[in-house]
């Protein structure tokens, strides 16, 4: 199979300007906000969600994986959908769906009702990523892809980074009920912002017909699950899954590894796993820049796991003052957000044009499965080994890396 077709701006249209590049990168992230958002809008209300319905934390965490697991399903099927509809009205519709189905949680209060809308939610969710990486690949000047995927993750971590005030904010002077309903809302809001601008937002359907007529071969590699089974896009899942496995092993256990291995006190933990954050994030708006000053973005990503495999590996092995873990951990989460850009274009890269969607869609289940799996096996060693050991697998995991993003970057 010949996928060495990336996807690339429209050659027949002119290059987007600075300002309608960055007035789609806006409009995509903020969208992609409020996917995020979401995400973690139900858990900072479980104690008061665990005596209003009467239910332990195990049901409250059954909302949780019952909407993880309808978006891991959903994003392959949305992302084939995106490539023969267009992204634009599936995005729109989704975000609204997605509103909606936090707003009506809070007029009709009861878990199990809860626990239906949260499946609806997770299906609605499944459609950001396949729909914003194809708008995005399609509307934005090539010059400028680096930023724009690098803004869109971003916007995600802040939607991430804002919602547990908000919606704490909003449930003390309103209740919790009309808190949830007030977020659906401003969620039905923006996609209703999102159709006003919509002929702004470019689909890849109809620069995949273009192609196509160009290049007739073009048709077998755009659809099919013979693309998502080739080789390089089958290893971009493992990339994927293997950056989820390690981010979700450090947010999940690095206090509890700290605090057991070096006797660091919880609150220093607490603040290495914030320097880790806030470094993520920095390394993610650096990291667009660099992937638009480079064609060589596997080298980018390899470069940053080696750095960061021989400081974790250091953080396991060696007694560190705090102030050296606090450090040491705010540089790995530097650059661990600059991997996050180039990680992009290495999956654009290997993408027919036409493809974006469902491409997307698939390598981005890795982060589902990364995130399933990830405190099974962290929270085992733990258990049942010496706290380096995570320390010693972590760095196992970045090495195992160096070797998917070559493999992932081969046409």
């Amino acid at each position: 199979m010949d996928i060495s077709t990336s996807n690339t701006a429209d050659d027949n249209a002119a290059t987007p300007t600075f300002m309608q590049d960055m007035r789609i990168i806006g409009l995509i992230g903020f969208a992609h906000f409020f996917s995020h958002f979401y995400i973690l809008l139900l858990p900072p209300l479980f104690p008061i969600l665990k005596q209003v319905f009467g239910v332990s934390y195990t049901e409250l965490g059954l909302l949780m994986t019952a909407f993880s697991a309808a978006t891991g399903v959903s994003q392959i099927p949305i992302g084939f959908l995106v490539d023969k509809l267009g992204g634009r009205a599936l995005l729109i519709g989704g975000l609204a769906v997605e509103g909606l189905a936090f707003a009506a949680m809070g007029f009709f209060p009861s878990y199990w009702t809860v626990l239906m809308l949260m499946m609806v939610a997770g299906v609605a969710n499944g459609v950001y990523h396949p729909a914003d990486y194809a708008i995005l690949s399609a509307s934005v000047s090539e010059s400028r892809m680096g930023r724009a995927f690098s803004l869109h993750t971003f916007t995600g971590f802040l939607g991430f980074a804002v919602v547990p005030t908000t919606i704490l904010f909003l449930s003390a002077t309103f209740g919790w009920q009309m808190g949830l309903v007030i977020c659906g809302a401003a969620g039905v809001a923006t996609a209703a912002l999102l159709m006003v601008f919509a002929r702004q937002l470019r689909d890849e359907k109809s620069i995949s017909k273009s192609a196509k007529e160009e290049d007739p071969e073009q048709a077998t590699t755009s659809d099919g699950m013979n693309l998502l089974l080739s080789r390089p896009i089958l290893m971009c899942l493992a990339f994927f899954t293997l950056i989820s496995l390690a981010s979700v092993g450090i947010n999940s256990f690095l206090i509890s590894a700290l605090n057991i291995l070096h006797g660091v006190t919880i609150s220093d933990a607490t603040l290495a796993l914030t320097g880790y954050m806030v470094g993520t994030t920095i390394g993610i708006l650096l990291g667009g820049f660099v992937a638009d000053r480079t064609r060589h973005h596997n080298v980018v990503a390899a470069i940053c796991f080696v750095i960061t495999g021989i400081m974790i590996t250091i953080v396991g092995a060696v007694h560190l003052p705090t102030l050296a873990i606090i450090t040491l951990m705010s540089v790995q989460g530097v650059m661990h957000g600059l991997i996050m850009p180039s990680r992009d274009m290495i999956v654009r890269s290997v993408t027919p044009i036409g493809s974006t969607g469902k491409v997307f869609g698939f390598v981005s289940t890795g982060f589902s499965v990364g995130g399933m799996i990830a405190p099974l096996i962290f929270g085992s060693i733990l258990d049942h080994s010496t706290p380096d050991m995570m320390f010693y697998a972590m760095a196992a995991i970045m090495a195992v890396s160096v070797v998917s993003v070559f493999t992932s970057g081969r046409r």
